[in-house]
C-alpha cells in the first residue's frame, strides 16, 4: 500500500484536520511536519479560537505566554474565542486586548497574577464580548460595576470559586459581588458562580436584577438557604438551576467540597489563606521575579514569527524529538 503524503493534501482538508486540534499541539508540533502544514499553520483563520488549556506544568509556563502572544499575532485581529490556564497575568490580558478587539469569549482560569484595573482596562476593548469565565482568578466588586457598561453584550458569566472572606466581614460583604451583579447585569442569560460567599440576601437581589437568566449554578454555595420561599422562586423563574450541594464532579476544578453549610463566613483552610495572600499581590508580575519586563508594543498584532520561531522547542525541551528548526515562507 501506497504510503499517504499528508503535504499532499488540500489545504481546506489540512485546515479542516488541523483546526481540530489545541493550539499548543499546532504551535509545538503539528505546524513541523512539513511547510505546506506550515503555512496553514500561520492563516488566521486557524486563530479565530485559540485553546491554550494545559495541565499546570511549572516549566511551560513562560513557553506557553510566548505561544499564546504568537498565536494572538497570527490571529490578525480576527481572534474570536481565547482559553487560558494558569499562566495568564495583566501583561498578557493586555497584549490580547490591544489586538483583539473582535473577541467574544474569553476564559482566564487559575490566573492569579490580574489586577482589576488590567481587567478593567482589557474588557473596555471588549465590546463585542459576549461570554466571560474567570474561574479561581482574584478580581473585586469594582470590575464587575464597569463590566455592565463596557461589555453591553454581554450574556454568560462565569465567577467561580471566589470563597475565601475574612470573619470579620458583614453579610453585606459577603455579597458584593451578587449586588454587583444584580445592578449592573440585566441582561445576562446564563451565571456560574460555584463557590462564591453569596447569601440569600445577594441570591434574591440577583432574581430581581437580572430577570433574564436561563440557567444559574449556585453550586458549593454554601450560605445559602433555599429550603423556602427563595428556593422555590429559583425553579420557577429559572429554567435551569445548579444547587449547592449538587455534585461538581463536571466541573474539574476544587470548590471547597468540605467547607460547612453555615450562615457564618467559613473558617479560611490553607488554600484559601495562600489564594488570599495572592490579593495582596495582585500588582505584582510574576514575571518581575523572574526576567526584565518586555515592552509591549501598541497597535495591531502584526506577525513576529521571524522573532519567535519556535526554535526554542527542540528535543531538550519537550518530547517531540525534533530538531531546532522552522519553516519560511
Amino acid at each position: 500500500m501506497a504510503q499517504r503524503k499528508w503535504q499532499e493534501l488540500p489545504n481546506n482538508a489540512t485546515f479542516s484536520i488541523l483546526s481540530r486540534l489545541g493550539s499548543i499541539d499546532v504551535l509545538m508540533s503539528a505546524q513541523l511536519v512539513c511547510k505546506s502544514w506550515y503555512r496553514v499553520c500561520k492563516d488566521p483563520r486557524m486563530w479565530r479560537t485559540i485553546d491554550m488549556r494545559n495541565n499546570g506544568d511549572p516549566a511551560m509556563m513562560d513557553k506557553l505566554e510566548d505561544m499564546c502572544r504568537a498565536a494572538v499575532d497570527r490571529s490578525d485581529g480576527q481572534l474570536e474565542a481565547i482559553d487560558v490556564e494558569h499562566f495568564g497575568d495583566s501583561r498578557l490580558l493586555k497584549y490580547i486586548s490591544d489586538r483583539s478587539r473582535q473577541l467574544k469569549r474569553l476564559r482566564y482560569a487559575h490566573c492569579d497574577y490580574v489586577a482589576d484595573r488590567a481587567l478593567i482596562a482589557a474588557t473596555a476593548k471588549f465590546p463585542l464580548l459576549e461570554e466571560l469565565d474567570l474561574t479561581l482568578c482574584l478580581f473585586t466588586e469594582k470590575f464587575l460595576i464597569n463590566l455592565g457598561s463596557r461589555c453591553p453584550r454581554l450574556t454568560t458569566l462565569k465567577l467561580n470559586c471566589q470563597f475565601y472572606r475574612d470573619p470579620d466581614h458583614t453579610e453585606a460583604e459577603l455579597n458584593e459581588e451578587a449586588l454587583a451583579i444584580a445592578q449592573n447585569l440585566p441582561e445576562l442569560r446564563h451565571l456560574q458562580i460555584i463557590g462564591n460567599p453569596i447569601t440569600n440576601m445577594g441570591l434574591e437581589a440577583i432574581l430581581n436584577g437580572c430577570r433574564r437568566l436561563e440557567s444559574l449554578d449556585l453550586r458549593r454555595c454554601l450560605n445559602l438557604n433555599l429550603d423556602g420561599e427563595l428556593g422555590i422562586r429559583c425553579i420557577e423563574e429559572i429554567a435551569h438551576v445548579r444547587l449547592p450541594h449538587d455534585s461538581i464532579e463536571d466541573y474539574g476544578y476544587p470548590a471547597d467540597p468540605a467547607a460547612p453549610a453555615n450562615p457564618a463566613i467559613r473558617r479560611l483552610n490553607q488554600a484559601d489563606s495562600l489564594r488570599l495572600l495572592g490579593r495582596l499581590f495582585l500588582d505584582v508580575d510574576r514575571r518581575d521575579q523572574r526576567q526584565e519586563p518586555r515592552e509591549d508594543v501598541d497597535g495591531g498584532g502584526g506577525d513576529d514569527d521571524d522573532e519567535f520561531d519556535y526554535n526554542g522547542y527542540s528535543s531538550g525541551d519537550d518530547s517531540l524529538g525534533n530538531n531546532d528548526f522552522a519553516y519560511h515562507d
